[in-house]
């Protein structure tokens, strides 16, 4: 059997790979990308049809490139932003091999690197760069028994409402999927509720500027450390429609059904935390927080821009808030589709190293695993709160390809 031998493997050829191909590049480092289906994949196939890009498109790209069919401050459609991966990767020649699907990763025995089982042989790396990201396995909490007569589905395979069975829908989880898709069912005629957990809830715009630029000049994206118990908080923002700020009073307002989080299911019946109140206040405190700490800044440095007190303006807790409801019954309720946006968890169970703890997440530090040679891109928090996103990986990437260098030039000693 041949094998073929390299300095540097990556895996995945999503926004990490790319990221790591050109750094690695750029410090001469010799290096292959191996990508299981197509460039970018689950921007295109794991991801519902109306989806668009959180980040305007001035923000939400590599430096070395702007997107070429959408305006800096548009959303991206998905599409297009797997279409400038591609791009990207062409640019800058970066060696990616689509097809392949990496099985097990292990360390030679009595001698440096790494022996690698692929769908195309077998490859001897030096070192390996995890950069398959976060979303690798759909989360179902295991609440609602199979043998429900519900359609149960995870939001990765949530497409669009035509798709789903008739009747009414729940979706669990209020993050930017889980909030999207409610959105999106609710103004194709559907009755909707929605499942709302502990969250943040930034402006999507204030003062005349998309809240991304304000949490980069005040610094939040830099933050390395998130708070304990925070860990899972999720981010309600939209880039749909032009770019809206989430208000769980306006969708409630629309005819939203907004409950707690989803804790239980007995016969027929789901039952909710009485939290919805307080989740709905704590993602006002965030919302609030960010507007007070923009107007410090903008003081501060004397920015000219414009005022912006209907901001500021929230309504009253809507009556779901005051008078939550706790429990469900499906069949009366008329749900016939359960909708899961209840995130990811890691599997990195083809890289058999010495590098995770007893829950299977990766122990590291800014992506230099505990394992001697193997590195991780793309986690969330990996050095800090920017890192999953495009760029901040393109900056973590930079990072791994600089210490993967020095690594190299201390063993150029021995020879």
């Amino acid at each position: 059997m041949s094998v073929e031998t390299i300095d540097t493997l990556v895996v995945g050829g999503g926004q990490a790979g790319i990221a790591a191909s050109e750094h690695l590049s750029n410090r001469g480092v010799p290096h292959f990308v191996l990508e299981r289906h197509r460039i970018a994949e689950r921007w295109r196939s794991e991801r519902w049809e109306s989806l668009v890009a959180n980040g305007p498109a001035w923000h939400d790209r590599f430096p070395g490139m702007e997107f070429m069919d959408v305006h800096g401050d548009a959303f991206a459609p998905k599409e297009s932003v797997a279409d400038y991966f591609v791009a990207y990767a062409e640019m800058i020649k970066a060696p990616i091999r689509c097809g392949v699907d990496v099985t097990e990763v292990r360390r030679n025995e009595g001698r440096p690197g790494f022996h690698v089982e692929t769908s195309d042989g077998v490859f001897e790396a030096g070192n390996v760069i995890a950069a398959t990201g976060p979303f690798q396995r759909p989360v179902l909490p295991p609440i609602i028994p199979d043998n429900v007569a519900v359609h149960q589905i995870h939001s990765n395979a949530y497409r669009n409402p035509g798709q789903l069975p008739e009747g009414n829908v729940l979706v669990v989880g209020a993050g930017s999927s889980g909030v999207q898709i409610a959105d999106e069912l609710l103004r194709s005629g559907r009755e909707v509720y929605l499942s709302v957990g502990p969250h943040n809830r930034p402006p999507r715009r204030y003062r005349g500027i998309d809240f991304v630029w304000w949490l980069g000049v005040l610094g939040k994206w830099e933050s390395q450390y998130v708070e304990k118990g925070k860990e899972h908080v999720t981010i309600a923002v939209s880039g749909a429609n032009g770019g809206e700020t989430i208000d769980f009073r306006d969708l409630a307002e629309r005819g939203m059904q907004l409950v707690g989080m989803t804790e239980a299911y007995e016969e027929g019946v789901l039952t909710f935390a009485s939290d919805l109140a307080d989740n709905i206040a704590m993602g006002d405190a965030d919302y609030l927080s960010v507007l007070d700490e923009a107007d410090v800044y903008a003081r501060r440095n004397g920015l000219d821009l414009p005022d912006d007190p209907e901001a500021r303006k929230i309504g009253p807790m809507p009556d779901c808030g005051t008078n939550p409801t706790l429990e469900l019954n499906l069949a009366d309720a008329k749900v016939r589709v359960v909708l899961w946006a209840t995130g990811y968890a890691f599997d990195f169970s083809w890289l058999k190293v010495d590098t995770f703890d007893s829950g299977g997440r990766p122990r590291h530090q800014r992506g230099i695993s505990k394992e001697p040679g193997v590195y991780f891109l793309g986690l969330p928090w990996l050095s800090r709160r920017g890192s999953s996103f495009i760029w901040g990986v393109w900056h973590d990437a930079k990072f791994i390809a600089d210490q993967i260098a020095i690594q190299r030039d201390y063993l150029a000693q021995l020879t």
